[in-house]
C-alpha cells in the first residue's frame, strides 16, 4: 500500500510539471464555466492614454485604457503599453475572458481604478478586459 501510495504522488507530481510546462505563451482566463467579480462598473468611464491618467489621474478614478499587454511581470501584475506610454496593471485571473487567449499583440480595452502612489509608481487594478476588434 505505501508502494502505491509513493507511486502515485511521484506520478501526480510529473503529470502537474508536464502540463505546467506545456502552457501556450499569452495570458488566458479561467474555464468557461468561471465567473467575474459582481462589481458595479460604472456606465460613464472615460477612455483615457497612459499618459493623460498618470499626468492627471485621481487616485481610485475609473477610466478605461486601450492597448496592449505587453509583459506578465509576475502574480496580477502585467505592464500595459499604449501609444502613450506604459502603466503596471494589477489583473485578477477572473477578470480574463473566459476562453480566449491575449498575447502581446492583442489590442484590448481595460476598465478599472487608478490607484495613484506618491512614493513608488501608480498602478491600474483592472475590473474589465475587452478584446478590440477593428
Amino acid at each position: 500500500m505505501k508502494r502505491f501510495l509513493k507511486f502515485s504522488l511521484v506520478t501526480a507530481a510529473l503529470a502537474t510539471s508536464a502540463l505546467a510546462s506545456a502552457q501556450p505563451t499569452g495570458y488566458a482566463g479561467p474555464s468557461s464555466k468561471a465567473t467575474a467579480k459582481g462589481n458595479a462598473i460604472p456606465t460613464n468611464v472615460a477612455l483615457m492614454t497612459v499618459k493623460q491618467l498618470l499626468a492627471n489621474g485621481k487616485n481610485d478614478q475609473y477610466a478605461r485604457l486601450q492597448g496592449k499587454l505587453v509583459n506578465h511581470k509576475g502574480g496580477e501584475d502585467y505592464e500595459f503599453t499604449d501609444a502613450s506610454g506604459k502603466i503596471t496593471v494589477e489583473i485578477d485571473d477572473d477578470r480574463f475572458p473566459a476562453g480566449v487567449r491575449i498575447d502581446q499583440n492583442t489590442m484590448v480595452e481595460l476598465v478599472g481604478e487608478f490607484d495613484k502612489n506618491m512614493l513608488r509608481d501608480s498602478t491600474f487594478e483592472v475590473e474589465q478586459i475587452k478584446i478590440v476588434t477593428k
